[in-house]
């Protein structure tokens, strides 16, 4: 039986976890004051008179203000001098002051006015309605299709060139909150390979993941969860039946949680049981696509390079070619923050250097349709010193979380 695989239960697993996060502080209002002074630098820099935030992440990322995005536009304009603007449903201006972290002017519209047009009225108060706006990159169709019917005057870009340009490199705090979160869920791993049994289901074991998550210390529980045994690891994101555990499976679990909003996605591979042969020299050539992208993650390189150098050791190995399964049908990896996936992307297309502060997943998986499937996922970010782990990948198909070493 591979080590730490089995031979417990919910419960004693359970029992002796503690709140892992509860010392870590979220982000300061000094340096959600920094992310708005970086933004106006930023937008200087562009020609942006302003940008548009809609209610999510980037709302978040730059205000502190949590809001949910739905089918009613709320969001913050926020001006290159660093004005301030939220736009919100007149019934939901209390509320909204309430979630406020950095203070700014509210403009409500009442259910039968529009908020295109208080949105136009605001840009010719600001003396920019004729200038360069930058739209939130999530903003939806109805909102970007309203404010271009109304703000006829107006030159509407996307903004990433602010949004994604601040948010792909991490301050230290962020880092630190992300090592917490993956921290806990590699624990959680742990724990969780420890209640296999042959005949568990994915939901069982998913469920025990998320109620793990709840008790070290995120109080949503998973963010996500994908537990795959045998044949469906092969299929990256699931299949619509899973099947129970049997002796000599393959296990893949994919799975994370958060710290004060920030993301921690870790997957581990292994067999419950024996490993053959054949599972071991896949189990061996993913490990070592996993190395060739961490070691190809060097300061000032294209983002695509990390993915050329695990599907190239790949190709070598006989998978593919290119994404062609039996091989690695994704991207090798992804950035990381406030959402799972955010930019930059490690896939050959990308070509943003490598820089302080970016954090990327690294999973290079190998996908065998009809046999089985392997994804080791670890993070990294990069430092002065380049690429730095978040987590030691896995140590070996015998020992998956090195507890021998």
């Amino acid at each position: 039986m591979t080590h730490g695989v089995g031979g417990s239960n919910a419960a004693t697993q359970l029992q002796d976890l503690e709140n892992w996060a509860k010392d870590m502080a979220p982000i300061s209002v000094s340096e959600f004051e920094a992310r708005i002074q970086h933004a106006c630098e930023r937008m200087r820099q562009a020609k942006l008179s302003a940008i548009y935030l809609n209610a999510g992440t980037n709302l978040y990322y730059f205000t502190g203000t949590r809001w949910w995005a739905s089918e009613r536009m709320v969001g913050a304009l926020l001006s290159a001098d660093g004005e301030l603007n939220y736009i919100a449903p007149a019934f939901e201006i209390g509320t909204i002051k309430g979630y406020m972290t950095i203070q700014g002017g509210v403009h409500g519209w009442q259910e039968h006015e529009s908020p295109y047009a208080l949105f136009a009225n605001l840009l010719s108060k600001l003396d920019i309605a004729e200038k360069t706006i930058g739209l939130d990159e999530s903003t939806p169709f109805f909102i970007s299709n309203g404010l271009a019917n109304s703000c006829k005057t107006a030159h509407f870009v996307a903004a990433t060139s602010v949004t994604a340009a601040c948010r792909m490199r991490k301050s230290a705090t962020e880092i630190a909150l992300m090592q917490r979160a993956k921290d806990m869920t590699l624990e959680v791993h742990k724990r969780a390979a420890k209640i296999l049994r042959e005949g568990i289901t994915t939901s069982e074991l998913n469920d025990f993941i998320n109620q793990a998550h709840q008790v070290i210390g995120a109080p949503a529980g998973s963010s996500f969860c994908i537990s795959l045994f045998g044949e469906d690891s092969a299929y990256p994101h699931g299949v619509k039946n899973p099947k129970p555990l049997a002796q000599g499976d393959m296990v893949l679990i994919d799975t994370g949680c958060q710290v004060h909003g920030y993301n921690s996605d870790i997957t581990r591979s292994y067999v419950f049981g024996e490993p053959t042969n054949r599972d071991r020299e896949v189990w061996e050539h993913e490990k070592a696509a996993q190395a060739a992208a961490f070691e190809a993650a060097q300061l000032g390189q294209p983002c695509g390079s990390v993915d050329s150098a695990a599907r190239d050791y790949l190709e070598q190995q006989g998978y593919g070619p290119a994404y062609a399964t039996p091989g690695l049908p994704h991207r090798t990896g992804h950035g990381i923050g406030l959402d799972i996936h955010e930019w930059p992307y490690l896939v050959s297309s990308d070509n943003t250097p490598l820089d302080v502060g970016m954090c990327f997943s690294n999973e290079p998986m190998i996908s065998i349709p009809g046999e089985f499937g392997i994804r080791l996922e670890d993070h990294f970010y990069m430092s002065d010193a380049g690429a730095q782990w978040f987590t030691q990948p896995s140590y070996s198909i015998d020992d998956p979380f090195g507890l021998r070493h």
